[in-house]
């Protein structure tokens, strides 16, 4: 990449062309979520229009900006601009040094045009055969190419200045998150559930992260990197909101009272009642987990029917038909895979028994939740949670936690 002195980036949509009279909506949404990912850079301003939207630097470095930009749902591609004088020398100086600067042996060309500001002296046409006279005198072996050059300078008159920009990079595509409703996402901390979360975020639900604690059974460190996971996911969307459950007295029972071949099956009949119970309090739409097909004892057809009967809620599996490798390989792409094996126990692995019911019966779990209070149960764990606001690298604490900590 090119040092050049680059004042604006401007940012073309993927699928929201298609979003008719909901567009504006998907785009304000798309800007605040860039606002969100940004925020290292305070100098920056971001305003969305109808057709593109526009990140103004004023002073910010590009690169690593840019570096941020390409992982935001929503972006269909984006590219740099110079910002130049609105008159006809400095736009043809700024051409020259541009071209002097990124064009290299045996490359093409091409100028693009766009005049927004009708009172500029020369129109989209002339302006082509203008500057490309400009680039053949500045660059004398330059070749002209229409048809996939390898530069095509798009040069756009606006109102108050004339932009320059060549490179147009490739965004993350997607919608923006936020725009598809919000959903409950249970991270345990494993590979799989981050990766599901980001694919729900990729179709532009707004997810707020549920992790089961049982302490003393499980470590701060198991927490901590749950909390990590989650920080993770934000370079796509912007905060997101990670909610503790406290669920020590819950196991607990359990472990009491079931069968150990049913441990595990009442274990996440309980954790999905408890999660509804939070969607409902949260106002979220859909619960989202990472069960994969077959890839453990509670991921059979037969588990997740049994699981599944707690609720009416819709439970979106995005991994559910993926291969372990393949599930794999998106956790190391989207950098969560070495926290994910990080050696902490969670929740589903500390009173998991060694032969756990692939087949469980419904009428069976049943018959053994009949020996707890399940509502109370459930209304303690859900009235214990903690809120905390999870920004990139920063967690903030919920205004009460803060408060306490005060006092």
């Amino acid at each position: 990449m090119t040092n050049l002195n680059y004042s604006e980036i401007m940012v073309r949509y993927g699928e929201l062309s298609t979003k008719g009279k909901n567009r504006m909506r998907f785009i304000s949404r798309l800007a605040q979520n860039i606002r969100e990912v940004l925020t290292e850079f305070p100098t920056i301003s971001v305003k969305g229009e109808r057709d593109r939207a526009h990140i103004y630097l004023n002073g910010a470095a590009y690169a690593p900006l840019a570096e941020k930009l390409v992982k935001v749902f929503g972006i269909q591609n984006f590219s740099p601009a110079i910002k130049v004088d609105k008159n006809m020398p400095a736009i043809e100086a700024a051409v020259a040094t541009l071209m002097k600067n990124v064009y290299q042996e045996g490359m093409t060309f091409k100028i693009t045009a766009k005049r927004s500001d009708h009172d500029f002296e020369l129109d989209s046409t002339e302006l082509n055969r203008e500057l490309g006279h400009t680039v053949i005198m500045a660059v004398p072996h330059a070749k002209v190419q229409m048809k996939k050059p390898d530069i095509d300078l798009r040069v756009e008159i606006r109102p108050d200045f004339a932009y320059l920009s060549y490179e147009t990079i490739k965004g993350a595509g997607g919608l923006p998150v936020g725009t598809a409703g919000k959903g409950m996402l249970m991270l345990s901390g494993g590979i799989d559930s981050p990766v599901a979360g980001y694919l729900a975020l990729k179709r532009g639900v707004e997810i707020e992260a549920v992790h089961f604690a049982s302490p003393p059974y499980t470590s701060p460190g198991a927490l901590k990197k749950a909390k990590d996971l989650a920080s993770k996911l934000t370079v796509f969307g912007g905060d997101i909101q990670f909610i503790e459950v406290p669920f020590t007295e819950i196991q607990e029972e359990i472990k009491e009272k079931v069968p150990m071949p049913y441990l595990m099956t009442v274990t996440r009949r309980f954790m999905m009642r408890v999660v509804d119970e939070i969607r409902a309090r949260r106002h979220g739409q859909v619960i989202i987990n990472g069960e994969s097909l077959g890839q453990v004892a509670s991921q059979t057809l037969g588990s997740m029917t049994a699981i599944n009967a707690v609720t009416t809620t819709p439970v979106i599996r995005p991994v559910v038909t993926m291969d372990k490798l393949e599930i794999i390989e998106l956790a190391e792409k989207i950098d969560t895979f070495n926290i994910s094996i990080q050696p902490f126990e969670d929740c589903c692995t500390i009173f998991a028994p060694p032969q756990p019911k692939t087949n469980p019966k419904l009428e069976n779990a049943e018959k053994f939740e009949a020996r707890m209070d399940i509502d109370s149960l459930v209304q303690r764990a859900v009235d214990g949670i903690m809120v905390s606001q999870i920004t990139g690298e920063a967690q903030i604490d919920d205004l009460e936690a803060a408060i306490q900590d005060l006092l």
